[in-house]
């Protein structure tokens, strides 16, 4: 449960202080003085003063947290808010770790790369965004190579026209020191007919 008045609340949650930093109306910090009271189970308790609704929350030991202040009248549920935002946390957290999950592979090419090359290198950059990861494209110049940057491009746009059904160009080739950099990719959902091809030829 929060406790506090004002603008800062403070939650105990698995040990931690959590502060209530955000815009929503709890508990003393609602206005109004009628309510629409859903109850903890989400079950609709019918209208409510504001002062029965918080009754009823602190009979539970729960807060009263108005969800939705433009209703009218507003609408309040009975909840333990301090889990609420804590589970909300997590959840960010958890997002954002599986962001940072996804592998950038890189794959390097020259300008003047043959077509056997070309295709081996191209197979490998395919597997990497079948598994999900992105993929950096690395044209390296060697010495006079540097006079004709057009070369590197050649085999960039290639390679993303190659790979247009499985792969975005998410970073435009650019140059940095000695080599052509551009990043590709996955479409989402780009590999799903091809696996039940295979499993319908099993």
């Amino acid at each position: 449960m929060l406790y506090g008045t004002g603008l800062f609340f403070s939650i105990q949650e698995g040990g931690k202080d959590i502060a209530k930093s955000d815009d929503t109306r709890i508990n003393d910090e609602i206005t109004g003085t009628t309510c629409r009271l859903i109850g903890v189970d989400g079950s609709q308790l019918g209208l409510f003063g504001i002062r029965d609704a918080q009754r009823v929350a602190d009979e539970q030991g729960l807060d009263l947290v108005e969800i939705a202040p433009n209703a009218n009248p507003p609408v309040c549920r009975v909840m333990d808010y301090g889990k609420f935002k804590y589970q909300q946390a997590m959840k960010a957290k958890q997002a954002r770790k599986n962001q940072s999950k996804v592998e950038v592979k890189e794959m390097k090419f020259r300008p003047k790369i043959d077509v056997g090359d070309y295709e081996t290198k191209k197979g490998h950059v395919l597997r990497f965004l079948k598994k999900g990861a992105r993929v950096k494209v690395t044209i390296m110049f060697r010495g006079r190579e540097m006079a004709h940057p057009e070369q590197g491009l050649n085999v960039l746009e290639r390679l993303s026209e190659d790979l247009k059904q499985y792969a975005t160009v998410e970073s435009a080739p650019k140059l940095e020191g000695r080599n052509m950099l551009m990043l590709l990719a996955p479409i989402k959902g780009a590999f799903d007919n091809e696996a039940s091809e295979a499993e319908a030829n099993e």
